[in-house]
């Protein structure tokens, strides 16, 4: 019996196996990218066909995965009702549970350690209008955690994601002067005297006139944002318009970054509006 070469492995073998273009397109989807000839040895017959069950295997895993993680987003929904009726009927701790269970389903659904959640996460997702929805939950976090001395360093936690999350929301100027009150009365005011210096610092972002611009700090985005805050905020329509712009702003934002040669035509519009509206 004559003996030949595997065209796949290069082993002398006294047969080969051949490979139907069915199998090959089974291989192929199981993730094998490879240029497969039409015949190799049992060995490597063998080890391509495993392939399949393995890629199989790994495929149900992920679309379970995948599927996780929607149920879990769904169920977010029904984690702010409760913690709200909590926190309505006075049930500090009930809220708490619910919001923090809430926390932790963004957490997973992100793919992110504990604590890992950042604004950036909901630009890329298309999910900004979430943004808001974060910032209420670390805002009543901060509030529940100053009703015990025991709590101190998750209101310290909650006062930093607050701050983190409400520069990128349109209740940034209602949040800021509930905490103006609050911190008259708070048991831990330090943190929220924090929190409050660091909301100065630090008004909510603009995302596309920061990408245009390259800078939180440019004059233009400064001159916008406070615009936003005298003008757009003080009206239903205004705070409407704002919600509509962080809902769509985050894609054109990133196609700016990713397209440098738009950013003067975006800048050139900007300073437009601002000449012809912020400055009236």
């Amino acid at each position: 019996m004559s003996e030949m070469a595997c065209p796949r492995c290069g082993n002398t073998v006294a047969e080969l196996q051949n490979i139907d273009p069915a199998l090959a397109e089974k291989i192929a989807k199981a993730g094998n990218s490879e240029v497969l000839p039409g015949q190799v040895c049992l060995n490597c017959f063998t080890q391509l066909a495993g392939s399949i069950a393995r890629g199989s295997v790994l495929h149900a895993r992920e679309k379970a995965k995948e599927q996780r993680k929607l149920m879990l987003w769904k169920s977010r929904v029904g984690l702010i009702k409760n913690a709200r009726v909590h926190m309505n009927n006075k049930a500090f701790s009930d809220a708490a549970v619910q919001y923090e269970k809430y926390i932790k389903v963004l957490e997973v659904v992100f793919d992110v350690k504990p604590g890992g959640l950042t604004p950036e996460q909901f630009k890329e997702s298309a999910r900004t209008q979430e943004l808001t929805v974060v910032a209420g939950v670390y805002w009543d976090l901060l509030r529940i955690y100053d009703t015990s001395e025991n709590y101190g360093e998750r209101m310290r936690v909650a006062a930093n994601k607050l701050g983190l999350f409400l520069r990128y929301t349109p209740v940034f100027p209602d949040i800021t002067r509930k905490a103006e009150a609050f911190v008259k009365t708070a048991k831990n005011p330090a943190v929220v005297r924090t929190f409050l210096k660091a909301a100065n610092e630090s008004k909510g972002r603009c995302f596309i006139a920061t990408a245009a611009f390259s800078s939180y700090a440019a004059p233009e985005v400064v001159m916008l944002q406070e615009w936003r805050d005298r003008v757009l905020l003080q009206s239903k329509a205004g705070r409407a318009f704002v919600q509509f712009y962080y809902a769509f702003s985050p894609p054109v934002a990133r196609v700016i970054d990713s397209m440098p040669f738009l950013k003067a035509p975006v800048r050139a519009f900007l300073r437009l509006l601002i000449n012809r509206a912020v400055r009236h």
